[in-house]
């Protein structure tokens, strides 16, 4: 896994530097940076990795910032921004407490042209970051941070020169290790995924 993520990593440094260096565009008419505020719904996927149970992860609403940098008209890379809460619990049964994630996702795009409308495909690499865990029905919950894969489509639509609102999907591809403190001394290791799926809607500003 840690051999595929680096592997992504390189390629995706690869890739945009290429793009850097070989632009072949007509760049003659656009903002190299972009700043979006969005609303997000984040829906986790959880599975039965809890001993055959299912886990049940909360949605959570937050606003989210996004910062994106364009290296030619239809190439850029996204940085995204945001942090959550969601409740962990057995469904019909225990409750795990909560935990807030933290996950930065850089994104490499593909801008498209329609006139005011610009729709555009990512994907890239997100890294979690878990904290503020509360135990709830056990003794502890301890959850390891994690990288993922992130895939996105999204669409812009320009209400003048500055100003666009936006409309954006992503899927994050993402489990964790969480040791699972039952009694305060029988730990189980267990693996979960989350698999969020990210709603977004929010206004941007060109610059």
């Amino acid at each position: 896994m840690k051999k595929t993520i680096f592997t992504a990593i390189v390629a995706l440094l690869c890739v945009t530097t290429t793009i850097n260096a070989q632009d072949t565009t007509d760049n003659t008419d656009y903002n190299k940076w972009q700043a979006r505020f969005r609303i997000i719904s984040v829906i986790p996927s959880p599975g039965d990795d809890l001993t055959g149970a299912d886990v049940d992860i909360s949605t959570a609403f937050v606003p989210e910032l996004d910062f994106t940098y364009f290296f030619t008209k239809n190439w850029a890379a996204e940085l995204i921004l945001g942090t959550t809460k969601h409740d962990v619990e057995l469904e019909g049964g225990a409750d795990l407490g909560s935990v807030r994630l933290l996950p930065p996702t850089l994104n490499l795009q593909y801008h498209f042209y329609a006139g005011d409308i610009k729709p555009y495909l990512g994907a890239g690499i997100n890294y979690t970051f878990f904290y503020d865990a509360k135990s709830g029905d056990v003794s502890d919950m301890d959850y390891d941070n994690s990288f993922g894969f992130s895939f996105q489509a999204g669409l812009d639509y320009n209400l003048n020169e500055k100003w666009f609102l936006n409309l954006d999907i992503k899927k994050l591809l993402l489990k964790t290790d969480v040791d699972v403190n039952t009694d305060g001394s029988t730990v189980l290791p267990v693996e979960v995924d989350i698999n969020p799926l990210i709603i977004g809607l929010g206004v941007g500003m060109k610059f």
